[in-house]
């Protein structure tokens, strides 16, 4: 048979550097695509009027969290290979369709589409895992996390030149053939790698919840990094009000640079991939959440320029860290359902980020820096108290030998 089971021993024997830098790059390229409209919406409501400037990042982020609730299980029972060039090509459509969109109702729909095909990323994430050697798993999810973190960092200063130069069209017209290349160098190299379950998709989909109820580790994990997540996007959420605000009155403008130190993630992803498989991943969890906390409680204390960002890079750091390390853990469960637990993980992280982001708007209008400062470290204190409370040594009983679908 020219398809590879789920076992590691053989799937690892696939996961070249050249192969482990492509599924970083094809991950970077698939995310981005969801952050391409945020700095050109005021180019889109000039051309097509302020509903599609409302509609358009709100459908796109819908869009994304629907392929990641619907799409990514889909990994556990077909052959990925197929999976992930279909949803790229999907991906170029909706590209040619967003930048055709000749109105407001198009573009929604095209933005929609952008984003639930834009969720393959979160299926190279588990394939990669799947593709590893376990004893370097979490090195092998940190490169590839740092590639979707440059996706996300850079899309926006991308989006925002091409669109000033050439027209807000431009960008997602350009994005499409990238999107087709990649889909053909995938094609070429990915080893057919298939999953081990034979279900119909209601039942695929009906096993979420058993997986949920079953596995404590996983329940652990996505619960710290939706704390954590909150976190982070509670200071995101605010930032640009905190600058503005006196004594710094600063510009909109320089929120956008803060991106640029978020960069040190890039470095700190496979740092901590490669420190979860020396030390465990459990203890750089706890180290992650531990520094949300001294972060927020920093920025508490000192909210001026340096201030804001010595706690950005330290946070910036705490959550790249945890989230690479809690991916290890959740991947190390159940090999036959990686791309099940990638959805209850990822799914359940994004809530916490919406929460956060929510949260924080309500926290400024009732006390400013100081109120969000207080909400930030509540956040982080209960991921970290969830990683204190847990086992040193979970059994693995229920884990990794329970034969739950």
């Amino acid at each position: 048979m020219d398809a590879l089971g789920g076992s590691d021993e053989i799937a690892a024997e696939r996961l070249s550097r050249g192969l482990l830098l492509t599924l970083a790059a094809a991950t970077g390229l698939a995310v981005a695509n969801i952050y391409y409209n945020q700095p050109m919406l005021g180019l889109i409501e000039a051309s097509l009027g302020p509903g599609a400037a409302t509609s358009v990042p709100v459908l796109t982020q819908l869009g994304y969290a629907s392929g990641l609730f619907l799409l990514t299980p889909l990994g556990d029972v077909t052959r990925r290979k197929q999976l992930i060039v279909a949803e790229f090509v999907l991906l170029a459509i909706a590209l040619v369709l967003a930048g055709a969109a000749p109105d407001a109702l198009t573009l929604a729909i095209a933005s929609a589409l952008v984003g639930f095909a834009a969720s393959v990323a979160q299926q190279l994430v588990p394939l990669t895992a799947e593709l590893a050697q376990p004893q370097r798993r979490g090195a092998a999810i940190g490169a590839v996390m740092s590639g979707l973190l440059l996706g996300v960092l850079l899309s926006r200063t991308l989006a925002g030149f091409v669109a000033a130069q050439f027209g807000w069209r431009t960008m997602f017209l350009a994005a499409s053939p990238t999107m087709l290349l990649v889909a053909l160098a995938l094609q070429a190299i990915l080893p057919d790698v298939r999953g081990e379950l034979r279900l119909p998709y209601p039942e695929l989909m009906g096993s979420l919840r058993r997986l949920w109820r079953d596995l404590a580790a996983l329940r652990r994990a996505a619960f710290t990094q939706a704390f954590l997540f909150a976190a982070f996007s509670a200071f995101w959420t605010v930032l640009a009000l905190r600058l503005a605000a006196p004594p710094l009155g600063l510009g909109a403008g320089s929120a956008g640079l803060f991106g640029v130190v978020g960069t040190i993630g890039v470095i700190a992803a496979p740092l901590a991939g490669r420190l979860a498989d020396a030390r465990g991943p459990s203890t750089i969890v706890r180290l992650g959440a531990a520094l949300a906390l001294a972060s927020w409680a920093g920025m508490a204390l000192w909210s001026d320029l340096a201030g804001l960002v010595a706690g950005v890079l330290a946070l910036d750091l705490a959550m790249q860290a945890a989230l690479v390390s809690n991916q290890h853990v959740i991947y190390a469960l159940r090999a036959d359902a990686r791309g099940r637990l990638n959805t209850l993980f990822m799914t359940t992280m994004f809530l916490g980020g919406a929460g956060g982001s929510f949260s924080a708007m309500i926290a400024w209008r009732l006390g400013e820096w100081p109120a969000v400062a207080v909400l930030g470290m509540a956040f982080s204190a209960a991921a970290l108290a969830i990683q204190l409370r847990a086992p040193t040594r979970p059994s693995r009983s229920r884990e990794a030998g329970s034969e739950t679908r």
